[in-house]
């Protein structure tokens, strides 16, 4: 294939590298610049979001996406305590933490650090618990003769401090009131 391929790079390996292909008929060359990246790791461009929310009895994400070059090491606090996998809670490889069956004691400051041969930074958000959401009055099935008119309905209780939106969908679509108006009609009860 005419492959280079270069294993635990160094500064000295930065420069014009040039590939010359050659044969009974003549040769040709083509340059590409080699750039080795280093850096510690910043938060400064993608920081951790300061208030995460979380179902209760739920999952979370807390995404921690430092740039850092090479690839930092991941650890995670939660005030003063240090996490470790456990059966509820997970350090991705790429520095996220998962946190499964959420409980009011899970609510806190949690903090990632990340550390390469560079150096090392950290960036901490707060994990606030809601009430989960609940379907509290499912659609039911309707038989309905064609050319007639169909309800069918749909409650659920929230986190009074969260908004709630109903999406509609028939057979995996979501259903586009605006469009099709003439069709459906959506009946907001408060």
């Amino acid at each position: 294939k005419g492959e280079l391929r270069m294993q635990s790079l160094s500064f000295d390996d930065a420069g014009m590298y040039q590939c010359i292909a050659e044969n009974a008929h003549g040769i040709i060359y083509a340059n590409a610049e080699l750039k080795i990246v280093a850096s510690p790791p910043t938060f400064e461009l993608n920081p951790m979001k300061k208030k995460i929310l979380a179902a209760k009895g739920g999952r979370v994400i807390i995404e921690c996406k430092p740039k850092a070059a090479p690839k930092p090491k991941f650890s995670w606090s939660k005030g003063t305590e240090l996490l470790v996998n456990g059966s509820r809670i997970r350090i991705w490889d790429d520095g996220s933490l998962e946190i499964i069956n959420i409980t009011k004691l899970d609510e806190g400051r949690y903090t990632c650090f990340a550390e390469n041969n560079r150096g090392k930074a950290n960036s901490t958000g707060v994990l606030e618990m809601t009430e989960a959401t609940r379907i509290t009055l499912a659609p039911l099935n309707v038989d309905v003769t064609v050319g007639e008119n169909a309800t069918m309905q749909c409650i659920a209780s929230h986190d009074p401090t969260l908004d709630l939106t109903f999406i509609w969908s028939l057979n995996g679509f979501v259903i586009d009131f605006e469009k099709e108006h003439e069709h459906y009609e959506r009946n907001v009860m408060v």
